[in-house]
């Protein structure tokens, strides 16, 4: 484990860069740039706050703030993993040069995600402001589903930038999971529709639905521990991906340099 710390500082410069260069290409030949962190989520939360609230007669006022804490979290997942999953493939020419740790890659993609992500939490501030929610105590607990949801991100990137490196049409195949993943996290619909028709399980296995439930408590400036389980089943599974990623990911990290 020490040498693995070791590593880590040694190439601690590189990661730093690797993130800025992330953030930068993202932007790079946009007008609006960094701007845009904060206005695509503002209008995709009006478009579907407004196509949703028509089709089911949601009365809630505050309904653009539900839909909006869970596109937030599941952009980051979505956008971490793809990132993630490219990453060996997108820096092959430095691989084949010269000898860097290749976590540090896939790391490098989740993190700057992650940065852009807590950049657009100022729209949710100010939604939250906006409707009336304001923060309390129990807000400050939101850091923990999101402290769980870097590390599932960061598990799940590492063993989808394995895959890919050996079966290219990962990269398609997770466009379809992410697709049915986002529709089972009661992002724009109430999560009560499937509980209270007997589909709950399909909410209850998702550890994504489950830290967006656990965020959502925190926001509105409910306790998140009252139902525990909905805390520590993402949790479990979050630290089990994380180990398991890395374990795959350095077991076939020496091959990668034959399949780029």
């Amino acid at each position: 484990m020490k040498k693995y710390i070791d590593g880590f500082k040694k190439y601690r410069f590189l990661l730093r860069e690797l993130v800025k260069k992330g953030i930068k290409l993202k932007y790079r030949r946009s007008y609006l740039g960094i701007i845009w962190t904060l206005l695509e989520p503002i209008l995709t939360t009006a478009v579907l706050a407004l196509v949703f609230s028509t089709f089911y007669s949601n009365k809630n006022k505050a309904f653009p703030v539900y839909i909006l804490t869970g596109r937030l979290l599941y952009s980051f997942f979505a956008a971490g993993t793809r990132t993630a999953m490219k990453s060996i493939r997108a820096h092959s020419g430095m691989i084949k040069k010269v000898y860097v740790p290749k976590y540090i890659y896939p790391l490098s993609g989740v993190i700057f995600n992650f940065i852009i992500f807590l950049i657009s939490l100022v729209v949710l501030l100010g939604a939250m402001i906006l409707y009336g929610i304001y923060p309390n105590w129990w807000t400050i607990t939101a850091v923990i589903p999101l402290l769980i949801l870097f590390i599932f991100t960061v598990g799940v990137g590492m063993i989808l930038a394995t895959v890919s490196v050996f079966f290219r049409d990962m990269e398609y195949l997770w466009e379809v999971a992410l697709m049915l993943i986002m529709y089972t996290c009661a992002i724009f619909y109430d999560a009560d529709m499937l509980l209270n028709k007997g589909n709950g399980w399909i909410l209850k296995i998702n550890p994504l639905y489950a830290l967006i439930k656990c965020f959502r408590e925190a926001v509105y400036g409910g306790s998140m521990f009252a139902s525990p389980n909905w805390l520590l089943m993402p949790a479990g599974v979050s630290v089990v991906t994380f180990v398991f990623g890395f374990w795959i990911f350095k077991k076939n990290q020496d091959k990668f340099i034959l399949h780029i």
